[in-house]
Formats: C-alpha cells, sequence, structure tokens
C-alpha cells in the first residue's frame, strides 16, 4: 500500500483530519475548505436567516456550497446550517479527486467524506460517553459519506438526547443532515421506543443507506453498515 499522508487542519469553525496518497492532496483539501467556508460566510452576510433557520430553505441561486447545504436540508427536514461540515467536506473531497488524489479523505467535526482505494477505519466519538472512540468502522465501498450527532456532547443543536446516532449515505452532507434529524427523535424513558423512532426516520430519508444509533447504553442498526471494529488506539 501506498504511504498515506494526515494532517489536521483548524480554520474558523472547521476543525478537520484530512488524509491523502499525496501532499497536493492534503493542500487542496485546506484551500477547498478556507474558500468554501468563505463563500458561505458571503452568503450568509446577505441571507442570515441561512444561518439560523431550524427549517429547510429553498435556495434558487449562490455558491455550490450553499446549494448542497440547502439540498440535504430539504432530504432530512432539517435548517440547511446542520449540513455545513458534511458538504465542506464532500466539496473537499471532489476537488481532491479532480487533483488526482486515488485517497481523499476529510473529516470536518466528526463528519466525514471519503473515497479511497484502500480500506480506511474510523472511530465514533461521543464526548466523555464510556462507548466513545471504543468501536468504530471499517470503510470499504467509496465513496461514502459518515456522521455523528450526539445530544449528550455535541455544539450543535439537538433537540434528542442519544449518545451517538451515526449515518451512513454516499455523501457526507446528506449524512449531516440526516443524523441531526434522526437525533432530534431519540428521546424518552422507552429505549426501544425512541431507537425505533430513529430507525424509523432514517427509513423515511431519501438516501440514507444504513444508521446506528446508541442510546442509554442500547444499541439499534437498520440498513447496510460499514464492518463495526473495535478501536484500541485513537484513530
Amino acid at each position: 500500500m501506498s504511504k498515506l499522508f494526515r494532517e489536521s487542519f483548524i480554520y474558523k469553525d472547521s476543525q478537520c483530519t484530512l488524509i491523502s496518497d499525496s501532499p497536493t492532496g492534503i493542500e487542496t483539501a485546506k484551500k477547498s475548505i478556507m474558500h468554501n467556508r468563505q463563500l458561505l460566510e458571503n452568503y450568509i452576510a446577505l441571507n442570515q436567516k441561512f444561518a439560523w433557520t431550524l427549517s429547510p430553505l429553498l435556495v434558487t441561486d449562490g455558491p455550490l456550497v450553499v446549494k448542497l447545504m440547502a439540498q440535504a436540508a430539504i432530504a432530512a427536514n432539517v435548517g440547511p446550517m446542520a449540513a455545513v461540515a458534511g458538504v465542506l467536506a464532500d466539496i473537499a473531497v471532489c476537488d481532491m479527486i479532480a487533483a488526482g488524489c486515488k485517497v481523499a479523505v476529510v473529516e470536518d467535526g466528526g463528519e466525514i467524506s471519503a473515497t479511497s482505494n484502500v480500506p480506511i477505519d474510523v472511530a465514533v466519538a461521543a464526548g466523555d460517553e464510556p462507548m466513545s472512540k471504543q468501536f468504530g468502522f471499517r470503510l470499504t465501498n467509496f465513496p461514502i459519506g459518515v456522521a455523528t450527532s450526539s445530544g449528550r456532547f455535541s455544539h450543535a443543536i439537538s433537540f434528542g438526547d442519544a449518545e451517538a446516532v451515526t449515518v451512513f449515505c454516499k455523501t457526507a452532507g446528506l449524512a449531516d443532515a440526516a443524523a441531526t434529524a434522526i437525533g432530534n427523535i431519540v428521546k424518552g424513558s422507552d429505549v426501544n421506543l425512541a431507537i425505533q423512532k430513529g430507525i424509523n426516520t432514517a427509513k423515511a430519508i431519501k438516501g440514507v443507506e444504513g444508521t446506528l444509533i446508541l442510546y442509554k447504553g442500547c444499541f439499534g442498526t437498520w440498513g447496510k453498515i460499514p464492518q463495526i471494529i473495535k478501536i484500541d488506539s485513537q484513530i
């Protein structure tokens, strides 16, 4: 297997891990994230509702980052900012592939977009919960988007109480928005019912391929889930 290059990168609210088979890919991802976040900020300066609404918005103009966020939000019935990290990761991966990368992985705040010709292992982070970074997934089918929402530790708005809701889609933008929508539903004293409601929500979102829900120490899964692996050290 060829050498993989990995780098941590922080730009404003984007806290990223970048993986590529070339240093050029890493630099391409950085430029993509900075450029598209600036385009998003410019758009929000003129369209402030985009930044705070918790409902979908129809967007007919604006940069690609805005349009993709709006599309994901409409599919999941959430506000467009629920998809920001995932969409930034998706665009960066597309830019890396256009630059000739065979391995292009961008993790932005726990949301992952990946295309690769080798397996990629990722951990599930759930703050200080006992299972946090104790298990993860071996990604082998690409392209893939993986997103995790939590009602217990995330800085993002959630109306639920799940330790973790992980969603798998073809794109990280949709996975990001869908994880928020599913996470909003998972709450209440009846654990089995809460998990089932989350699964039903996942099934109703077109493009969601699978989900894993961790709630009050219990797991529920639906759909196509990558191989679950034990994490022995931080990925």
